[in-house]
């Protein structure tokens, strides 16, 4: 036997409810009678907690890729950079203007390569194998890249 309530509710929530109960095509008593037993339920705060523990480990998943996927991005960068700084040696005056006009064909090309790269959905995390440690291993000598003209093994 069913007990008859009548209660009212602000005019936005009456709004919801009807909107949700004619999505789910199920009486507005059922979603009431539904939210108040979970409401109501003494393992609800149990249900709450788990949620919340779920999404705070989901988001500490996604930290953790960002946070390697920064220091991959780091590393790569500082990498090419040494190379670059200790391969590179510096141009006569008379160079430079034609040295600036082919870094910048240089640079589009790459901004191009890089566009298709990432259209792809592909990207350097990708390519480098997961530590079981937590962490990327340091850079040793062998990390060193090969020398300009100089052949890869």
């Amino acid at each position: 036997m069913r007990a008859k309530a009548t209660f009212r509710l602000p005019p936005d929530l009456m709004r919801r409810l009807a909107d949700y109960a004619a999505r789910k095509r199920i009486s507005q008593a059922v979603v009431i009678e539904a939210a108040l037993e979970s409401y109501l339920s003494p393992d609800g705060p149990d249900r709450l907690e788990a949620a919340l523990a779920r999404r705070l480990d989901r988001l500490s998943r996604a930290s953790e890729r960002l946070e390697r996927h920064v220091t991959i991005g780091n590393e790569a960068l500082a990498l090419f950079v040494r190379f670059w700084l200790t391969s590179t040696a510096p141009l006569p005056d008379a160079m430079q203007a034609a040295a600036q006009a082919k870094g910048r064909e240089r640079y589009e090309g790459f901004v191009e390569a890089l566009g298709r790269r990432l259209a792809t959905g592909k990207v350097l995390a990708d390519d480098i194998p997961r530590e079981s440690d937590a962490g990327l291993p340091s850079a040793t000598e062998d990390d060193q890249l090969p020398r300009a003209g100089a052949r890869a093994p």
